[in-house]
C-alpha cells in the first residue's frame, strides 16, 4: 500500500513545571530534508531524535518542534541584577533619561540576562521521546489515509488510459485502411501511371513503419505492471515514477506513429491521464 509523504502529528505533555508541545509536518520532497526546531536545553538529543525521525519517516520535507511553556512561578531566565545595575550608573553618566527607560536599555545589553543550562532530566527525557513516538504514529497513520486516496486514483485513472488503449486497438484496423485510401487517392491524383507491384512494396513498408503492435503490447504491459506495485506492501513512488516514464514513452510513439485523427484524439486523452498521475506521484513516498 503507498503512502504520501504528507503528514501532520501533533501532541502535548503536561509535566511538573512546564507544558510541552510536539509538533511533526511533512510534505512531499526527493530526499530526507530534516528541519528541527528545540529549546537549547534539549539540543544534545537532536542526533538521536534526527535518526528516529528519518528511520520511521524515510523522506520527505519534514519540520519537527519542539515548544517549551513554564508554568507560572516558573522562570527559564534569570536577571543579572548587579551586571544590570552596573549598566545603568555607567548610561546615568551619560543620559538624562529617567530610570526606567535607563532599566530597558539595561536589560538589553550582553549578559544582562542568562539562561541556566539544565541536565536532561532521564525520566523526563523518557517521557519526553516516548510521546516522539506517538506523534510518529500519527503521522504515519495520516501518511496511509492520504496513501489510501492517491492509490484509489491512481487506479481510476490508470483504468482509464486501459480503456482508452482499447479503443486505440479497436481502430487500428481503420486507421490503417485509411492510410492505404489516403496513398492511393494521393497516386491517383498524379495522373501518372506508376509499376503497381513497386507502389504495393513501399505501401507495405511505409504501413510497417506506422504499425504499432509492440507499442500497444508493452504499454498493456507497464499498466498492468503500475497497478502490481501500486497494490504490494511497500511504498514506491520512485518506482513507479520510472514505470510512469515508460507508460509516456509508449503512448508517446503510438501518438507519433498514429497518423489518424480520431486515435490522435485518444493519444492527447491518454497523457492527459497520465500526466495528472505524474503530478500525483511526486507526492508518494
Amino acid at each position: 500500500m503507498i503512502h504520501s509523504m504528507t503528514g501532520y502529528g501533533k501532541s502535548e505533555l503536561e509535566l511538573q513545571s512546564k507544558t510541552i508541545r510536539l509538533e511533526l509536518k511533512s510534505l512531499n520532497s526527493k530526499s530526507l530534508d530534516l528541519n528541527m526546531r528545540m529549546p537549547t536545553m534539549y539540543r544534545a538529543k537532536e542526533l538521536e531524535l534526527r535518526r528516529l525521525i528519518g528511520a520511521k519517516l524515510g523522506r520527505g520535507k519534514i519540520d519537527f518542534s519542539i515548544y517549551v511553556e513554564f508554568n507560572k512561578g516558573e522562570a527559564p531566565a534569570k536577571i543579572n541584577t548587579e551586571v544590570v545595575k552596573g549598566y545603568m550608573k555607567q548610561l546615568e553618566s551619560i543620559s538624562s533619561s529617567d530610570k526606567v527607560e535607563l532599566l530597558k536599555m539595561a536589560v538589553r545589553m550582553p549578559d544582562a540576562v542568562s539562561t541556566e543550562r539544565e541536565d536532561i532530566d532521564p525520566k523526563e527525557w523518557k517521557i519526553i521521546s516516548d510521546e516522539v513516538l506517538v506523534v510518529l504514529n500519527k503521522i504515519q497513520n495520516y501518511r496511509k489515509d492520504e496513501g489510501a486516496v492517491l492509490e484509489k486514483d491512481f487506479s481510476k485513472r490508470i483504468s482509464k488510459i486501459d480503456e482508452l488503449l482499447e479503443e486505440v486497438i479497436k481502430i487500428d484496423p481503420e486507421r490503417i485502411k485509411h492510410v492505404r485510401e489516403r496513398l492511393n487517392k494521393g497516386i491517383a491524383e498524379l495522373k501518372e501511371k506508376v509499376d503497381e507491384n513497386r507502389f504495393e512494396q513501399e505501401l507495405i513498408y511505409y504501413i510497417e513503419k506506422l504499425d504499432i503492435t509492440e507499442e500497444k503490447i508493452r504499454l498493456k504491459n507497464h499498466l498492468e505492471y503500475f497497478l502490481k506495485n501500486l497494490n504490494s506492501n511497500e511504498s514506491n513512488g520512485k518506482k513507479l515514477g520510472f514505470i510512469g516514464q515508460e507508460i509516456g514513452r509508449e503512448i508517446n510513439t503510438i501518438g507519433s506513429k498514429a497518423n489518424y485523427a480520431p486515435m490522435q484524439k485518444l493519444v492527447v486523452q491518454m497523457k492527459d491521464e497520465l500526466e495528472k498521475i505524474k503530478e500525483q506521484l511526486l507526492n508518494v513516498l
